[in-house]
């Protein structure tokens, strides 16, 4: 009953006031059958006004909430990228063979519309994320994400992941392949099934990962052109990128 308690208040005060003009009317002015078809007549608006203010208003006041929502999470991904997603990124797309069919597919410029992330997003569901699991340092990453492992946990906790289910799968497959090669004793003489599971994992990352970085750098080329620009300088698939600005 507390909880609504303020409200009740206010209910009761605004019922007397309307109470109290329409008295003061009837007093001052007279002529009861106006001031109650006045009543009625407003009587009869009043299910149209708690439409209005119910459905219309708490939509926009929804729409609201939820695009702050994003903000938030948006804000939580790009500590996430800035933080561990991309050296992570570069680190495993060095690995890829083929990864220079795609870096300038994925040179993401100043002047990139809508439908330059719609054609790139659309070549990226389609590429082949493999990786050489021979050209992984294991026992880097194993100590890069360990180091990374509190960090990665408060994200997890963060309530606001509920609204993109791709970033939650992304830390998923982040979690589950360190916690695989934390659990080895050794990383050097591992079984070609053990290497091919390793590898089956740091491509689920790959892929997952390239995609999420894809949307993220269209939510900063939109909204934070300045973040942008140094996240292009950061590229992870770009050979040649460099933060010095030539």
């Amino acid at each position: 009953m507390s909880r609504y308690s303020w409200q009740i208040k206010l209910g009761i005060v605004l019922l007397f006031s309307s109470l109290f003009i329409y008295s003061i009317k009837f007093l001052v002015l007279g002529d009861p059958e106006n001031t109650y078809y006045y009543v009625f007549n407003a009587l009869g608006f009043l299910p149209i006004n708690v439409l209005l203010v119910t459905l219309v208003l708490n939509e926009l006041l929804s729409v609201r909430a939820r695009r702050e929502r994003l903000e938030k999470l948006n804000m939580v991904i790009g500590t996430f990228f800035s933080e561990v997603g991309t050296d992570l990124l570069k680190t495993i797309a060095r690995a890829d063979h083929t990864i220079s069919t795609l870096e300038d597919t994925l040179r993401v410029t100043g002047d990139w519309k809508d439908q330059d992330f719609i054609r790139v997003r659309k070549v990226m569901e389609g590429y082949d994320f493999h990786v050489d699991i021979a050209r992984l340092d294991l026992g880097h990453m194993r100590q890069y994400l360990k180091e990374r492992r509190n960090f990665l946990l408060r994200l997890l906790e963060n309530p606001m992941l509920l609204e993109n289910q791709a970033f939650t799968e992304v830390l998923r497959a982040v979690f589950h392949f360190t916690e695989e090669i934390e659990r080895r004793d050794s990383l050097a003489c591992m079984t070609e099934n053990d290497c091919m599971h390793l590898k089956g994992d740091v491509e689920r990352i790959y892929r997952l990962l390239s995609l999420e970085w894809l949307s993220y750098m269209k939510h900063l080329h939109v909204h934070y052109p300045y973040l942008s620009s140094l996240a292009m300088r950061t590229n992870p698939f770009d050979s040649k990128a460099s933060v010095v600005i030539g």
